[in-house]
């Protein structure tokens, strides 16, 4: 790409609002915006910038759709130049309306080109948008991204996705899609700063975990239960990564915090507010007493969050003894009263000694990568393909299922949509199945995983049963 700014063309139906796009990223009003197909005829180019990436922008006129216009035909090449030299594609589709038979006839153009192609799902502000986009996953391209040319939500991070892309691009990949999808498979973004709270019952050791990883006495330690009220925050740098550490008040049962007054009410209120800000958490369990009930209580908390999370069994130095299998003992008691937080990983500290502490930042960074990893959709497939032809999946109704397609719709946690002939729902257990494989064969580690089941629409009607459902 030396010499030249690289190339992005908008490409889409006819009125699917490419103009507004056009005119929003490269801050101008070039483009004319009309309700009827067909109002633009040039494919206009304008530079753009974006985080300091520049590149030229293409809004081609009615390239896809019949139309009346005598000079449709030179409309029709203009467009076709464009793509031709373009080194990535926007594929803007209607969310209002849905996938249309068109949308996919357009897809099949775009897939023979060989070129990358990032799916924008626009107008995604209104209700029945939010509730079709889903559908789009079904083109078979990735990433889908849902925005609003006209309010600008989400053009941001179609934006990013656009300076990713062509960044893979010049650094010398191959450029076709199944590529560009291989060279992003378990790619992570993890945020500049990672956001860690630290919670637990009172007493635990929580501010003397945080005294450890800071190296000095930032925080008040005391045997009483109950001595940190406020949500404390510091940051520090790890191996050039900063992190935002958070240490909570401790957090009893409902009951005695009722009886501990208001001052504890806002206290536990700001740990769980804590909880809900972070990117991961720590849960320290106290090693002499175990794992209890209330410490499965603020996990619980965290899970659904969809926090990342590793559990800090801390004062290790208190209870371990030289029987080889007392570790492995410990976490097994551990893990069957926190059942549910079976892919979070077990760290045996002690805050007061030192022991082993450095573990616990490299977890963390681990976990907060872990939470933003994309799987390509080729690679996800391939899996899902694996997986299906050796346990094929089974509907709560006993119904005979295939997995028609999948795709990854979001990270923080990793969500991922799953389009079958017939099923809405997978039996419990196949649920559970499939969230093991997938954290297995793609390293999530210490993060929950979202799933949802669709059934694939096969033409319009069951688009809008879909969208209703």
């Amino acid at each position: 790409m030396a010499g030249r700014n690289p190339s992005v063309v908008l490409v889409g139906r006819p009125n699917v609002g490419k103009s507004t796009l056009f005119n929003r990223i490269t801050g101008s009003r070039r483009a004319i915006v009309a309700p009827i197909a067909g109002t633009t005829r040039d494919s206009l180019a304008r530079p753009a910038m974006w985080q300091g990436a520049a590149f030229q922008l293409f809004d081609t006129g009615g390239l896809y759709g019949a139309s009346e216009d005598p000079l449709h035909e030179l409309v029709v090449r203009q467009g076709q130049r464009a793509i031709a030299g373009a080194d990535l594609l926007v594929f803007l589709v209607d969310g209002r309306e849905g996938l249309v038979p068109s949308d996919e006839a357009i897809a099949r153009e775009l897939r023979e080109t060989g070129l990358p192609v990032i799916v924008a799902v626009n107008k995604a502000d209104d209700k029945r948008a939010q509730a079709g986009a889903l559908e789009f996953y079904q083109l078979g391209f990735d990433p889908v991204l849902e925005i609003s040319a006209e309010h600008g939500t989400g053009v941001g991070d179609l934006l990013d996705e656009i300076v990713r892309a062509l960044s893979i691009r010049d650094s010398g990949v191959r450029t076709r899609d199944s590529d560009l999808a291989t060279a992003a498979q378990s790619k992570s973004s993890v945020p500049d700063e990672v956001t860690v709270a630290i919670v637990g019952r009172p007493n635990v050791g929580k501010s003397s975990l945080l005294n450890r990883l800071l190296k000095e006495d930032r925080v008040l330690v005391s045997e009483t239960p109950g001595t940190t009220r406020d949500a404390i925050d510091a940051v520090l740098t790890w191996h050039r990564r900063r992190f935002r550490i958070v240490d909570t008040a401790g957090m009893r049962r409902p009951g005695r915090v009722r009886d501990g007054g208001r001052v504890e009410l806002v206290s536990v209120a700001a740990a769980k507010k804590a909880i809900f800000d972070a990117d991961v958490v720590a849960l320290l369990v106290d090693s002499t007493e175990g794992a209890t009930d209330q410490d499965a209580a603020i996990g619980g908390e965290a899970d659904r969050a969809g926090r990342g999370i590793a559990i800090v069994a801390n004062k290790w130095d208190l209870v371990k003894t030289d029987d080889p299998q007392f570790a492995k003992t410990f976490d097994e008691q551990l893990r069957r009263k926190m059942k549910f937080l079976e892919y979070a990983p077990i760290l045996h500290i002690s805050a007061r000694t030192g022991e082993r502490t450095s573990k616990v930042l490299e977890t963390i960074d681990k976990i907060a990568a872990s939470r933003r990893q994309r799987v390509s959709t080729p690679a996800l497939n391939t899996f899902i393909e694996s997986v299906t032809a050796a346990n094929p999946p089974v509907s709560p109704g006993r119904r005979h299922v295939r997995i028609m397609y999948a795709a990854q719709i979001g990270v923080a946690p990793p969500s991922f949509v799953f389009f079958t002939n017939v099923a809405t729902t997978f039996h419990f257990s196949y649920e559970r199945f499939l969230v093991n494989q997938l954290r297995e064969h793609f390293g999530f580690v210490g993060t929950p995983i979202r799933i949802q089941v669709r059934r694939r629409a096969r033409d319009k009607r069951d688009a809008r049963r879909v969208r209703r459902g």
